[in-house]
């Protein structure tokens, strides 16, 4: 390899990995395929995020680059059996990204930035919405993948007029849930249920809230009092196994009062 300061950083990175997964290179690397890579696809993704909500740059900066590898790596593997290369990769987005921007590249406007997710929608529907689908998606967090179907409805004008109506609409649901409950349907519980989640999500779209991160706020929120209340019985020399659900009530509620306090 050539002086790593007399090139851009892209193609240092390209070769680094054509050289890892070239003839004397690293095993490892030359063992790995589309699909053993998968789950550090996923855990990258993941750790990004995790930066990202830290709101520290340096670790943002590695996890993006630890993120770009995983980019790179497949896209080696592609190159080795000539079905796409990085440049092919690149090339591709820089085409969606004008493609689905023709208020940016193009003639239309978008007069902000919600009519410019609806615009990147209906173009991404109008292009692509003839391709086959497959359940390829089944690995995207199923509350996200139900707001960006949301957000496709929404690109077309399908939504809601004021939170009113979402409000009315999620206790119509909930009623749906209590029937099916009397009825015994198993099956139809399931049904109602998923269609009350896919209503909060609605409902938390429409107020501008990912429903991800409500949901983790919650969950952090339930974890911190959970671990507070198991403290409070332990330093009483309760245990909980023994313990009735009125008096871990009792102890519920004086965990939201410390943690209020």
């Amino acid at each position: 390899m050539t002086d790593s300061k007399s090139k851009p950083p892209m193609d240092e990175l390209l070769e680094i990995m054509a050289r890892l997964r070239g003839k004397g290179g690293c095993p490892w690397d030359r063992k790995q395929t589309h699909e053993t890579l998968r789950p550090y696809v996923v855990e990258e993704a993941y750790e990004l995020v995790e930066a990202i909500d830290g709101g520290v740059n340096e670790e943002v900066r590695e996890e993006l680059g630890d993120l770009l590898l995983q980019i790179v790596f497949h896209s080696q593997i592609a190159s080795e059996s000539s079905r796409f290369t990085f440049d092919d990769v690149a090339r591709g987005i820089n085409e969606k990204l004008i493609r689905r921007h023709p208020h940016v590249f193009g003639d239309t406007s978008a007069a902000d930035e919600n009519e410019a997710l609806m615009n990147w929608e209906r173009i991404k529907v109008e292009t692509e919405g003839k391709r086959k689908k497959t359940d390829r998606h089944r690995q995207t967090p199923i509350l996200h993948r139900a707001l960006r179907l949301q957000d496709k409805a929404v690109s077309f004008g399908f939504d809601w007029e004021e939170t009113g109506q979402l409000l009315e609409k999620l206790e119509e649901e909930i009623g749906e849930v209590r029937d099916a409950l009397q009825g015994g349907d198993r099956e139809q519980v399931v049904d109602e249920v998923g269609d009350l989640f896919f209503m909060v999500v609605n409902l938390a779209r429409f107020l501008e809230i990912h429903p991800e991160d409500a949901l983790e706020r919650s969950i952090t929120k339930f974890s911190n009092r959970f671990r507070s209340m198991e403290k409070m019985v332990q330093e009483d020399g309760q245990s909980m196994e023994k313990m009735g659900l009125e008096e871990m009530e009792r102890y519920w509620v004086e965990a939201k009062k410390k943690e209020k306090g």
